[in-house]
């Protein structure tokens, strides 16, 4: 019985063969993908889940909804991320030396303002450069550092003028409230005290 099956089985075979050669990839049965959807369904089911979502209401009150996509007028960081997880969360002396001293440059002119003295904000700009030249020789991969240095003198003169023209602000601004109060009758004056206690 195995011998008249066998050249029947072979030449079953051939003929799959034969058939298989001349039917394009594109219809063909293959067995690896049998059940599965093809792209154009699974394009569908995402489609379908998201019109479902919507009516649902599974979208609305979402945080942003409404407002402007931010950072689109940016050059591309490929560390955006990391910054925005930084600024989002506050979050100090975290991350890649790049972008902390890179944070940190944007807000030295606000840190340098609430320094007491010349001395203070010539140890802080000192610091805040040894620490960019530090980054700068470490080889530990990462983004490069390409914060600058500052020029301490340049600084401490910017620092100066922007306390001089803040106590130029207040001792105008004081001007104003004494020659205001000085021009109040008594009874204005005394309301007026008694709306500063």
């Amino acid at each position: 019985m195995g011998g008249p099956t066998e050249p029947r089985d072979s030449r079953l075979n051939v003929a799959r063969y034969q058939v298989d050669k001349l039917t394009p990839e594109s219809e063909r049965d293959d067995t690896s993908d049998a059940g599965q959807p093809t792209m154009e369904q699974r394009a569908q089911i995402v489609e379908i889940s998201i019109q479902q979502a919507m009516r649902r209401g599974d979208f609305d009150d979402l945080p942003g909804a409404g407002k402007p996509l931010t950072g689109l007028q940016n050059a591309y960081d490929p560390n955006w991320w990391i910054r925005q997880k930084i600024e989002r969360e506050r979050l100090t002396g975290l991350g890649p030396p790049a972008l902390t001293l890179r944070t940190e440059d944007a807000q030295l002119e606000e840190r340098l303002d609430g320094a007491p003295s010349e001395d203070a904000v010539r140890s802080m700009l000192n610091d805040f450069n040894a620490r960019i030249i530090e980054a700068r020789r470490q080889l530990q991969g990462g983004p490069p550092v390409v914060t600058s240095p500052r020029d301490v003198d340049v600084e401490v003169q910017r620092w100066r003028e922007r306390r001089d023209a803040r106590y130029r602000q207040y001792t105008e601004a004081r001007e104003r409230e004494e020659a205001a109060y000085r021009a109040m009758g008594w009874r204005e004056r005394r309301r007026a005290r008694r709306s500063r206690r």
